[in-house]
């Protein structure tokens, strides 16, 4: 029971969805920890070096200008410039021991109080020195941008003396972009991510479940009406109102299939009822006829041999209905193989025909032939025999008053041979169209029975031309007599 609910739809959609939900939440945090970070991290290195290019470019042109002063006081004014785009940067030029050569307290800028702050956090000798020794490596003639932590960016550029006859010795533009901010940033997207992701399971767990729910529902319904069919109750209705084109399909199903079932159960009490009466006459026949020529007829040859034709009769017919009954099952479990070889249907038709050749002569039938010569197919022949002699019986049984019977074999067109036996008799209604191959089938309408029968004809000839992948069929009017016929291939 506990593996029936773990393969359980409730189970699979409950999974299923905190599997996509589990899913989406990694592939989000793999976008954030991987793709978004180093968006972040490409930006701010475009920032910097954008910025810093600005920078350089200004002061590679400035120092190059007679002044008074080593550094203008344009730098300040570069700074509050850009301090909307750029709130995170901070210039400084340093010189070769690490001192600050820009922004210096003491310059007469008229402002000098508000770069306190900003002159007090000049990058330490360390920092500044690994920037440096990356300069040098460069020989000197490019600007470089360094990561210097996760929360600082750094674009520095040596200055020369020897190019710039306004600075008494080399010096190194340091800018610092700080990304702090941004990194808070990343960190609430994070916070809210954990939240989200929170959320996120919750209401898969709530979907699936209330989807669950609704679509095992039916399915618990059809479940619990297929019980009871189960136990025999063959009234039960799969169908419902149902929201999924696909339950009303199962539900269409298995009505049928509950409709089927619900005529073979009847078939089968049926046969059990039709099979106990016709072993049960023959027995009783043989029993009391028996008992007649013990204390009757026995003295009385005349008697006793007709007493005695009686039980000779019975037991043939006795024969006849287990040998029939043996047939059908044997071909209907596979265990009859089929032995199929080329021959004549023509003059096979007309070998089996012969048979019936008493009826003409002692009860007045007429049997009609129209056969084609030399018409060849492939079958059993053994089993063809039984097809066409209990289909020739049947039209013998149902005949009209006539007793006119006619049996054809022609060809069809596209490789086919058409095996027809035609009766005059009152014909098939069309609500008993569908039911007359079964076991036991007996029509309303009265009917003679001139020839031993018993009931299973229609039933063995559907089974064996089934075998045989035989095309067969039934045309019937009321009033008007029927025609079975069959589509041999043709060889």
């Amino acid at each position: 029971m506990k593996g029936k609910k773990i393969r359980s739809i409730n189970f699979i959609l409950w999974l299923s969805f905190l599997g996509f939900a589990a899913f989406i939440i990694i592939l989000t945090w793999v976008f954030q920890a991987t793709l978004l970070k180093t968006l972040f991290s490409d930006q701010f290195e475009r920032d910097i070096n954008e910025f810093g290019d600005d920078v350089y470019g200004v002061l590679k042109a400035e120092f190059r200008k007679p002044s008074e002063k080593p550094v203008p006081e344009y730098l300040f004014y570069i700074m509050n410039e850009k301090e909307d785009d750029y709130p995170a940067a901070k210039i400084y030029i340093l010189k070769e021991d690490g001192d600050l050569m820009f922004p210096l307290l003491e310059d007469s800028s008229g402002a000098r109080d508000e770069w306190q702050g900003y002159a007090e956090d000049k990058p330490e000798y360390a920092l500044f020195n690994k920037v440096r020794q990356k300069l040098d490596e460069n020989a000197g003639t490019d600007p470089v941008v360094m990561k210097m932590s996760d929360a600082c960016y750094v674009y520095s550029a040596k200055l020369s003396a020897e190019d710039y006859s306004n600075l008494d010795e080399d010096a190194y533009l340091y800018i610092s972009y700080s990304t702090e901010m941004s990194n808070m940033v990343y960190g609430h997207m994070t916070e809210n991510l954990v939240l989200i992701s929170i959320i996120v399971i919750f209401i898969a767990l709530i979907i699936s479940t209330l989807i669950s729910m609704e679509l095992t529902k039916p399915i618990a319904q059809i479940t619990k009406a297929a019980k009871r069919m189960a136990k025999g109750d063959f009234t039960v209705d799969f169908t419902g109102r149902y929201a999924y084109a696909e339950m009303d399909s199962l539900a269409e199903t298995l009505n049928y299939a509950k409709e089927e079932i619900g005529k073979s159960d009847e078939l089968q009490k049926e046969v059990l009822a039709n099979v106990t009466h016709d072993l049960k006459t023959p027995l009783t026949m043989i029993k009391a006829y028996a008992s007649m020529i013990q204390e009757i007829s026995g003295d009385n040859p005349q008697k006793r041999a007709k007493h005695t034709q009686v039980i000779i009769d019975e037991s043939d017919r006795l024969t006849a209905l287990v040998n029939d009954i043996l047939n059908l099952s044997k071909i209907r479990s596979g265990m009859d193989s089929l032995k199929k070889e080329t021959f004549n249907l023509s003059e096979f038709i007309h070998t089996v025909l012969e048979r019936f050749e008493y009826l003409t002569e002692m009860q007045g039938y007429t049997l009609e032939r129209d056969i084609e010569d030399e018409l060849y197919t492939e079958a059993d022949m053994e089993k063809m025999e039984q097809v066409i002699y209990n289909l020739v019986g049947n039209a013998v049984n149902y005949t009209g008053e006539d007793k006119k019977i006619t049996v054809s074999l022609k060809r069809s067109g596209e490789g086919k041979i058409r095996f027809a036996v035609t009766d005059t008799g009152k014909g098939i209604p069309p609500e008993e169209i569908s039911t007359i191959w079964d076991r036991y089938y007996r029509s309303a309408e009265t009917h003679k029975r001139p020839i031993k029968g018993t009931g299973l004809g229609l039933s063995i000839v559907k089974t064996i031309l089934i075998k045989h992948d035989f095309e067969y069929g039934v045309e019937s009017e009321v009033g008007k007599g029927s025609t079975f016929f069959v589509l041999f291939p043709e060889k």
